[in-house]
């Protein structure tokens, strides 16, 4: 049973709780959030609901479009998300696009509300010491999370760390944004269950928190750090890469031990995973990469088509594994087989789908950061700081070799550069459809120049997303991006 079905069901039954208490006429007083947030029930629904907010299912599928339709891996037409997906693909987004608002910032912003509530109201409830370090390293770690995903998205932003704050707040100095949370993740390691011993699928542990602060401080460069937080993950002897890539992902599968923090989905409609009713290509039925898979009569097919970059897929050796799952060929409902390949820039990814589906709700998993990601972190980390040496090219290796790879040599690299440009194909290929490809292309220095070399017209200013103009309308204190 997944965390967002729990949590679901926590919130129903509060609100119905509610209820009965409103035919019963209690007095309003019985409401008020200094009854409600005294008891370890009362702080825990808020909890989820921090939880909910951060797992929300149905926008991942824009949060993984967004991240790889502005880069050299993903591409779009059709239906009413190639309207707004046309101005991520060209470059041409502003702060009034109303996805940066109610997918991105929005969100993450309601997660960072209720952690802050939970914070701030912990000294009142009724609980055990125990649950009150849990509770207490829980929130610290969404919202920590929630600020390394913003920076990511919006360079630094303001840091609003309780509810009493003033509601004008500028943002925060890189330095000081970067400092909170790297402590926050850090603070909160210890009180967090180990691996495998958390409560529910999907509520955090101490792997989450350090494979997360291994992300971000990979993304902003601090190598050392990285690559000691990466093996800190490693030497819980806990997480492993799973045998089989393109099984990986599937339903069956799930709770493996490659996968250190995810977003459950569950096939319903508003808890589903969306990502493979615009990937599936129009009339698809079954291919023979993935026989396994096959559409059903109730199974949507989205108007929009979630598709693949020839530049990228003409990239991948045939006798890579994870290549099985990029979709050249099917079978439509008319019993046509279709040569996607005749097209340009019509390959699809199949890395997601359940035959249980209901309509746009497939049941797998979104993985946000798996045990393959901190082997690459920490290869692409030691680089940095020694050039290519025997551990981060043994880390690459591993990688590689589950995909039926042929190892790499050190001769193969005589450069820091020559490394760095294999760990970024490696990433490609290991992580297309998991919306990581824009941060790594930022990282390495290539996601402007990779647009123009695509014909965008874009600048320095487009590594960052300007916060949205509601936000900015809000606050008086938010000095936009330079540029917007």
């Amino acid at each position: 049973m997944k965390i967002i079905r729990y949590i679901f069901t926590a919130i129903l039954v509060i609100q119905l709780m509610a209820c009965e208490r409103m035919l019963e006429i209690s007095p309003e007083s019985e409401f008020a959030p200094s009854n409600v947030l005294t008891t370890e029930n009362g702080i825990r629904s808020l909890l989820y609901s921090a939880y909910l907010n951060f797992q929300g299912q149905t926008a991942k599928k824009d949060v993984i479009n967004f991240s790889e339709v502005t880069t050299d891996i993903a591409f779009n037409t059709g239906g009413n998300e190639n309207l707004y997906l046309t101005q991520f693909i060209n470059f041409t987004w502003d702060p009034s696009v109303t996805q940066l608002q109610g997918i991105i910032w929005g969100p993450y912003y309601r997660v960072i509300r209720d952690a802050n509530s939970v914070l701030e109201n912990m000294d009142q409830v009724q609980a055990s010491d125990a649950s009150k370090r849990l509770f207490i390293a829980e929130a610290r770690f969404l919202r920590a999370y929630c600020y390394a995903f913003l920076h990511n998205w919006y360079g630094p932003v303001p840091l609003r760390t309780s509810g009493a704050q003033e509601k004008d707040l500028a943002r925060a100095s890189e330095d000081e944004l970067k400092a909170f949370i790297e402590s926050e993740l850090e603070a909160c390691v210890s009180d967090l269950p180990d691996p495998g011993a958390e409560e529910l699928w999907g509520r955090a542990n101490k792997g989450a928190a350090l494979a997360v602060l291994s992300k971000f401080l990979l993304n902003t460069k601090q190598w050392d750090k990285a690559a000691i937080a990466a093996k800190r993950v490693m030497d819980l002897d806990y997480y492993e890469l799973f045998p089989v890539f393109k099984d990986l992902f599937k339903v069956e599968n799930e709770r493996n031990s490659e996968m250190i923090l995810v977003t459950p989905a569950i096939n319903q409609f508003d808890f589903g995973n969306w990502f493979p009713a615009g990937a599936m290509p129009p009339g698809f039925v079954s291919t023979p990469q993935l026989p396994e898979y096959r559409w059903i009569p109730g199974i949507q097919n989205f108007a929009t088509q979630y598709r693949l970059r020839d530049q990228f897929v003409n990239t991948f050796s045939e006798e890579d594994d994870r290549y099985v799952l990029v979709v050249r060929t099917y079978v439509n409902t008319a019993g046509q087989t279709i040569d996607l390949t005749a097209t340009t820039d019509n390959t699809r990814s199949l890395k997601y789908f359940d035959n249980n589906a209901v309509s746009n709700a497939h049941g797998n998993d979104v993985p946000i950061v798996r045990y393959a990601d901190i082997l690459l972190t920490r290869a692409e980390a030691l680089n940095e700081i020694n050039g290519p040496n025997t551990e981060s090219l043994t880390l690459l290796n591993e990688v590689r070799r589950r995909s039926s790879l042929a190892d790499l040599e050190i001769g193969d690299f005589p450069s820091t550069e020559a490394f760095r440009d294999a760990i970024l194909r490696e990433r490609g290929w290991e992580f297309f459809s998991e919306g990581k490809r824009r941060e790594d292309l930022i990282r390495h220095g290539k996601f402007i120049s990779f647009a123009r070399e695509r014909g965008v017209n874009a600048d320095e200013r487009h590594v960052v997303f300007p916060i949205p103009q509601s936000e900015v309308d809000a606050n008086s204190a938010i000095i936009q991006t330079e540029g917007y």
